[in-house]
């Protein structure tokens, strides 16, 4: 049947637990949404705007609201593509193309109204990321822009029969290799850090300090925290995990949950089942989990069950064939791992987001074939799909022949309106919140903590003065590394020091400096197995708060009580006794 029909029927919903009992629904106008009638009786009586009674039960609203909504606004409820250009209204020639090609719409603010959408994620880059190939444009450019940008794309999503429930907007903020946004705010030291200072109470400061930053700006989902257990040397996870031990990966994974929803900020564990149990990447193939059903257990699956247990809101599944559960079957659109791992074995209630559906995993069916099989398999929300008009098409047409049987949909629907409404009892904090002293120092204290010496004194600073070179260049680095010196009264010099060498992400033995009386890691600390400086330290995270707990220790000034959270090759976790 065409998307495209003049006689729209409503969808009548009896919701219980989340679980819905369907009357069937006919088609409408998706191009210009129209006001719903009366709900039908099962479901809250509406306002004149056909808007459900206010409630303060975020489950109870969904359901009012999921009762008044024809299909075209189920369809769009569960699909959250990304938009090119920095503002919802207005964009560059190139933009509007762009948006053309994914959506056949110029504006962002076009994609959210026309298909309806229930969220939109915003993308950019940042130095060193992994994940930069499935990032075709970006909408980040400032603080202020994105708050601008945010503010248009929820006015678009207000004047829609779904607008009642605040339009999801996310991002990847993780801090360290994956940070979408990164001037102007307050950038936590990586997960990798995190780990390695150990401190659940840190991390849960810091993360509640980057979440109210996030809330500022107009962002109430950020797809973090990372809960795969470093078992491989991943370099497309690396410092993105919080370490190779279960035990304190579950504890970071819940701190950092914490922090985030108590700004009022979605946080989406992922990459379950855990993706760092491969070392492949999965943007560009399919990566295998070989290991046992016992080893996931006891290994991959802790970190989830912490994060569920702290709150979490969401879970983003991965593409991941789990030979031990479902072979051949990425884990996104495996019914055995979402549905009978994630729900039944986990007890997770909330709303589960695909990966980013313009991977290659998920490329070997259609956009709307492949949203449709990855709703059916437990999914409730489909992330980035590389043709928005494909997906949304498929998935209405799998609704009306009854391929996607309804209940799964409205089902999906509810979750996502009660995790919108559940963020929407907290305010946004101002914008004058971004990068305050209070924020900087919950970032200072987590960067102190996770100083790490692999070889050497625990005690003493270094001689000055003190010469900063880097691998790779990283200019930007060692000038922040050079004016923490200063400030902590380290004389620094150009030449002829005691050289300090930093070692960054990606970088191999080849990049070490064999004459370095230190060897800093800021990523993962691997390359310290290879390096002969008698002083081998780790930061695991090159952002400023890092570079000031680094020249703290190598000035003699603070004792580094970071413990390794991953195995390095012939070297302690620390020398230092913690």
């Amino acid at each position: 049947m065409d998307r495209v029909s003049n006689s729209p029927r409503r969808a009548g919903v009896a919701l219980a637990a989340l679980t819905a009992v369907l009357l069937t629904g006919c088609t409408g106008e998706p191009d210009r949404p129209r006001p719903a009638p009366s709900a039908s009786p099962a479901a809250a009586d509406p306002t004149p705007s056909g808007a459900p009674t206010a409630t303060a039960d975020p489950a109870a609203r969904a359901a009012a609201l999921v009762g008044t909504l024809a299909d075209e606004d189920l369809v769009g409820q569960v699909l959250m593509p990304y938009a090119y250009g920095d503002n919802a209204t207005k964009v560059s020639t190139g933009s509007a193309a762009g948006n053309r090609a994914l959506a056949g719409v110029d504006t962002p603010a076009e994609m959210v109204a026309k298909y309806r959408l229930g969220g939109l994620i915003l993308v950019g880059f940042s130095a060193d990321d992994p994940t930069s190939g499935n990032q075709e444009t970006t909408n980040v450019d400032n603080p202020q822009q994105v708050r601008e940008l945010t503010t248009g794309l929820r006015d678009a999503a207000g004047k829609l029969p779904a607008g009642a429930a605040p339009l999801l907007i996310g991002t990847d903020q993780e801090y360290g290799v994956v940070t979408r946004i990164t001037d102007g705010v307050t950038l936590l030291p990586s997960p990798l850090a995190a780990g390695a200072a150990g401190d659940p109470a840190l991390t849960e400061a810091a993360w509640r300090a980057a979440g109210q930053e996030l809330a500022a700006m107009g962002i109430n989902l950020d797809f973090a925290p990372v809960a795969d257990v470093l078992v491989t040397r991943s370099t497309v996870i690396g410092s993105r995990s919080f370490g190779a031990d279960p035990k304190r990966a579950s504890a970071q994974v819940a701190g950092a949950v914490r922090g985030l929803q108590g700004a009022g900020v979605a946080a989406s564990v992922k990459h379950f089942p855990g993706h760092g149990l491969s070392a492949a990447d999965s943007h560009e193939e399919l990566p295998v989990v070989g290991q046992s059903r016992k080893v996931l257990d006891s290994t991959a699956f802790p970190p989830f069950s912490a994060g569920i247990d702290a709150g979490a809101l969401a879970v983003m599944s991965a593409h991941l064939d789990v030979t031990a559960v479902d072979p051949g079957t990425p884990a996104t659109f495996s019914h055995k791992l979402l549905t009978g791992v994630l729900r039944g074995q986990l007890g997770f209630k909330g709303v589960v987001i695909t990966d980013g559906m313009n991977m290659a995993p998920a490329k070997r069916w259609s956009p709307g074939e492949a949203a449709v099989r990855a709703l059916k398999a437990g999914n409730d929300l489909i992330l980035m799909p590389p043709n928005v008009t494909q997906a949304y098409d498929g998935l209405l047409a799998a609704l009306r022949d009854g391929s996607l049987p309804r209940a799964r949909l409205v089902e999906a629907v509810t979750r996502v309106l009660t995790m919108k409404f559940t963020l929407a009892g907290t305010p946004a904090p101002a914008m004058s919140t971004l990068n305050d002293p209070e924020h900087r120092r919950a970032a200072e204290a987590l960067a102190a903590g996770a100083v790490t010496v692999l070889r050497g004194s625990c005690t003493k600073g270094v001689a000055a003065p003190v010469t900063v070179t880097s691998s790779g260049g990283r200019e930007k680095t060692r000038d922040l590394l050079t004016q923490a010196l200063t400030a902590a009264g380290v004389k620094v010099a150009p030449s002829g020091g005691t050289r300090v060498h930093l070692v960054g992400y990606g970088d191999g033995s080849g990049d070490l400096a064999a004459d370095a009386a230190v060897t800093v890691a800021m990523d993962t600390p691997y390359v310290l197995a290879k390096a002969k400086s008698p002083t081998l330290l780790a930061t695991y995270s090159s952002s400023a708060a890092s570079m000031t707990a680094l020249a703290n220790v190598l000035a003699g000034r603070a004792r580094p009580t970071g413990r390794s959270p991953v195995p390095v090759s012939g070297l302690p976790a620390t020398t230092c006794g913690n």
